[in-house]
């Protein structure tokens, strides 16, 4: 298993936040940059959960996203993906900070093939820089 931590700071509020996590409106593809259209699909959803498909051709996620309307952690919950299979996910949890939101970021990765298992071996390194980079955009963080 594979485990990534890192935290970034956005300038937003955490009820701000908690909004561009769980907007799964078609403006989602535009706003993420590791979200085309053509990978996006909301197959359900409710009132503080969502399951959706997301990603690209070469990394795509189904996923069922939990969250409380008033709370402070959006938890992600991994059913299938095309490079780790279902299993782990993300957890996001927010604090204020100053004027915006402190944003801790846990991504846990449960490989099942060979090729997963070598990514997730280099999850640890390259991840963190990569996915704060990606966040940084739509969270508007520093």
């Amino acid at each position: 298993m594979a485990v990534v931590r890192f935290h970034l700071v956005s300038q937003l509020g955490p009820k701000d936040v908690l909004q561009v996590l769980t907007d799964f409106s078609p403006a989602r593809a535009e706003a993420w940059p590791t979200i085309d259209a053509a990978h996006f699909e909301v197959h359900d959803r409710g009132d503080t959960w969502a399951e959706v498909t997301e990603g690209t051709a070469a990394a795509w996620e189904r996923a069922r996203y939990d969250w409380e309307p008033a709370g402070d952690t959006v938890t992600i919950t991994t059913l299938d993906s095309k490079l780790f299979g279902a299993g782990g996910g993300w957890v996001f949890r927010m604090t204020p900070q100053g004027e915006g939101t402190r944003v801790d970021v846990e991504l846990t990765r449960q490989p099942s093939t060979v090729k997963g298992k070598m990514l997730a071996a280099l999850l640890p390194v390259v991840a963190p820089g990569s996915l704060r980079k990606s966040f940084a955009g739509p969270l508007h963080a520093k």
